[in-house]
């Protein structure tokens, strides 16, 4: 009985912290929204918490009506799709390549991905390899660099292992090549680890803006995290030109619109994770915990 009460007391401090901890994480969230729904009145006074104080909604007028960032979102959806998807596609070849014991020199190519473990790739070379490669200044220089990572192809390798070696000799029996084993048998089983994958370099996709200061010159091919960070850290709204050319005539502050655009530029990538949750979950613990 002591030991059952002692496991009851520890679950529920456990699921208090936990409870504790997520609302500090959505506190400046909800912070935000209450800001950029509020009346300007509200907010230059320092009033507006966790909620809206005057319903307002000319900071989001304002927002849909300014083209640079609806160019910038564009870009970061851009980026982030296809920038996913290159990296699914490298991963599992490479990860499926490793599970397979009959792949010449395996160890030694699992050995030199694993020291990227330990030692990363120094910026000048990497941005002269980018540079001779002519992707300085497209959108690929922010795909292709960074789309694989030892993390997610280990990950990808142990699930690979785990799947059952009788539904690939199943699969041979039957004619299929490794080629048609890849496709017909290791991709559709391993869809939870996928989608695990899949959100992890999406976020980091989408929340990344280092490359785009290294690599990017024109205007119109940064995305929208480069004008947050201009924005948060400098300061600075005279990065969306439009929002100058805009008369405000006062029914938004500058408060008002910083949390409106930082909300524009997070809000998407919020919504993707509902629809991976699932197999996030699941992915994530197959891949851990089978060798």
């Amino acid at each position: 009985m002591p030991s059952f009460k002692s496991d009851r007391l520890f679950n529920w401090s456990n699921n208090l912290l936990l409870i504790i901890v997520s609302l500090s994480m959505l506190a400046p969230l909800v912070h935000l929204i209450a800001v950029s729904f509020s009346a300007p009145l509200y907010v230059g006074a320092k009033l507006v918490y966790f909620w809206p104080k005057g319903w307002n909604v000319q900071v989001y007028k304002t927002i849909f009506a300014t083209d640079s960032l609806w160019q910038a979102l564009g870009v970061s959806i851009y980026i982030t799709i296809f920038g996913t998807i290159i990296a699914l596609i490298l991963t599992s070849t490479i990860a499926y390549s490793l599970s397979r014991s009959r792949m010449p020199f395996r160890r030694l190519v699992l050995k030199g991905i694993i020291v990227t473990f330990v030692f990363s790739v120094p910026l000048i070379p990497s941005y002269l390899v980018v540079r001779s490669l002519q992707m300085d200044n497209t959108l690929w220089a922010l795909m292709v660099p960074g789309a694989l990572t030892a993390f997610n192809v280990i990950i990808m390798k142990t699930f690979f292992q785990g799947i059952s070696s009788e539904l690939f000799d199943a699969g041979k029996i039957d004619g299929c090549g490794e080629a048609s084993i890849y496709f017909r048998i290791a991709i559709p089983l391993s869809m939870p680890v996928i989608a695990t994958i899949a959100l992890f370099h999406a976020v980091g996709q989408w929340n990344s803006y280092f490359s785009a200061l290294i690599y990017i010159h024109t205007k119109s091919l940064l995305p929208i995290q480069v004008l947050l960070r201009n924005l948060v850290i400098e300061d600075n709204l005279g990065t969306f030109s439009q929002l100058n050319t805009i008369d405000l005539a006062r029914p938004a502050t500058p408060e008002m619109l910083k949390a409106g655009i930082i909300l524009f530029g997070t809000i998407p990538i919020l919504l993707v994770y509902p629809f991976l949750q699932k197999y996030f979950v699941k992915g994530a613990m197959l891949g851990s915990l089978k060798e």
